[in-house]
């Protein structure tokens, strides 16, 4: 299991020990997609959504979402979020609607999974939201942008 670090070296499943690890500041950035027809993405856009507005449920919900990460994830680390900001964008070319998130800590491990949880939460909220009108919706693309800090240091996704 070389290179894994969430096995021990019987093959073993275990949370990895940060103790020793140096407090740094950590940064993650995540992208995802929700893709819907374009009249679905008018209803969010125009607000005609029977539930609410859609874009600042789920803004809430992803936030929510990176705060609950060490509850969802079994090996997370339950972390002291500093920041967590999601921007949720209608992209009528896809069609559909772009969600990125940023969370920042300052401690041992960094908030990766933290801010692809937030953006899959938020895109299941956009999901839940309007899924009375349309139920072929497709969640795609999810996957971190940008890490920065820690050991390992930057790692940014080729576009």
């Amino acid at each position: 299991m070389s290179g894994l670090t969430h096995f021990d070296a019987a093959g073993a499943a275990h949370m990895v020990d940060v103790s020793e690890k140096e407090i740094t500041d950590r940064m993650a950035v995540a992208e995802g997609y929700v893709r819907m027809e374009p009249e679905t993405l008018a209803l969010i856009t125009e607000g005609r959504a029977k539930k609410g507005d859609v874009l600042s449920v789920a803004r809430l919900a992803g936030i929510m979402g990176a705060k609950k990460t060490a509850d969802l994830i079994p090996l997370c680390h339950p972390l002291p979020i500093t920041k967590v900001a999601l921007e949720l964008t209608a992209d009528p070319d896809r069609p559909g609607v772009r969600v990125e998130a940023t969370v920042k800590t300052s401690g041992q491990t960094g908030v990766e999974m933290e801010a692809l949880t937030a953006v899959s939460t938020a895109c299941l909220t956009i999901y839940d939201m309007v899924k009375a009108v349309e139920k072929s919706m497709v969640i795609e693309d999810i996957r971190l942008m940008l890490k920065d800090g820690g050991k390992s240091g930057r790692y940014e996704a080729k576009p």
